[in-house]
């Protein structure tokens, strides 16, 4: 006969009102004296399942960390790589500092921000346990492949809404609908403003560090390149083609440059093409991204050129002059001129939706 136990007060019983039957005295002591030591520590064990990706910095692993009892946590576990440093001096004093970054970024607990688990040394090689974010970066999902596999499993109708309301085909690559693009915008400004507001730049945004999450929710992810803004490392990581004009250039960093790459990512998010493709050299990069707002109505589809709360906010974001662009990434969401203004335009004309699970259900179409 099966019986529930339950708690009242501080004496536990079975349903039919007997006190529940006690563990053996051994185990016991053994709970005892593990509360009374106030510290423990125990091995974790890692099965490396498949490559998620590899940077400047290393390689990412899909992981399951194993516990006791048969318990099972997917993870990713980044390793990095000691090859771009000189000396194993220089190596360890560059983890030491994404150890101090991590950890304050462990602590933040903002929903479209990465969490961070861990950061270990194995044999003087650096891994960061990290949460596995379930879903696909925008890298991927803005291929032609992605867009043709959506074509292919929905039915004319479905596709119809999917073109009107998600993505379409762009000039290059698929592009996203403004709704849509401005949904994604306004959630990695939530996770940038957490990293602002403890002082901490990103370092790398750009579309393979912005992931989608299979419940419609973005998450910027990889944190490797992240510094404390009064601590910058003199020697920093970067995408040429997302970074800031003042970061080619060497000079001092700010927060603002992680709201240029963002403005960046807008663009061709809303384009459906690349704004720096095909560019190779510094002098070249410069050049494009100091006559890009110049550009815009050249590159940027019709529905966007004609909205121009939409055209401010891109040019908001990437202004040359980084005194020019929005003052932090709250104001870039909350200023009368910023992204939720624009989504608060959609619902006064009716043309609002509810992009999450749009987002949601068309990651759904495109699973294997």
């Amino acid at each position: 006969m099966n019986s529930t136990t339950y708690s009242q007060e501080t004496l536990t019983r079975t349903l039919g009102g007997q006190p529940a039957i006690r563990a053996p005295n051994e185990l016991n002591q053994r709970y005892q004296g593990l509360i009374a030591e106030q510290r423990f520590s125990w091995t974790a064990h890692h099965q490396f399942i498949r490559l998620l990706g590899s940077g400047g910095q290393g390689v990412v692993f899909l992981s399951e960390r194993r516990g006791a009892d048969g318990f099972t946590l997917p993870v990713a576990v980044k390793i990095f790589s000691p090859e771009r440093y000189p000396d194993a001096r220089g190596y360890d004093e560059a983890m030491s500092q994404i150890a101090r970054i991590a950890a304050r970024v462990a602590q933040i607990q903002q929903d479209n921000l990465l969490d961070v688990h861990n950061f270990v040394d194995r044999n003087r090689i650096r891994l960061m346990e990290m949460e596995w974010v379930d879903g696909y970066d925008l890298r991927r999902l803005l291929t032609a492949e992605m867009l043709q596999r959506a074509r292919q499993r929905v039915n004319p109708l479905r596709w119809e809404y999917i073109n009107n309301v998600i993505v379409t085909q762009g000039p290059y690559q698929p592009r996203l609908k403004p709704g849509i693009a401005i949904a994604i915008l306004r959630e990695c400004l939530a996770a940038l403003g957490a990293l602002q507001r403890e002082g901490i730049v990103h370092g790398d945004l750009k579309p393979s560090n912005i992931m989608l999450k299979r419940t419609g929710n973005a998450k910027v992810i990889d944190i490797g390149s992240a510094f404390d803004l009064d601590d910058a490392p003199q020697r920093r990581t970067c995408t040429p083609s997302y970074a800031a004009p003042e970061i080619l250039e060497g000079a001092t960093c700010s927060p603002r440059a992680d709201l240029c790459s963002l403005g960046y990512v807008l663009v061709e998010m809303l384009a459906g093409a690349s704004p720096f493709a095909g560019l190779a050299t510094t002098k070249e990069l410069l050049e494009a991204k100091r006559t890009l707002v110049q550009r815009l109505p050249n590159i940027l589809p019709q529905e966007v050129v004609c909205n121009d709360l939409l055209m401010n906010i891109c040019r908001g974001l990437i202004a040359t002059d980084p005194t020019r662009r929005y003052p932090s990434a709250e104001a870039a969401d909350l200023l009368k001129e910023g992204a939720a203004s624009f989504q608060r335009q959609l619902v006064k004309v009716d043309l609002a939706s509810e992009y999450e699970n749009e987002i949601r259900l068309w990651l759904e179409e495109l699973d294997e």
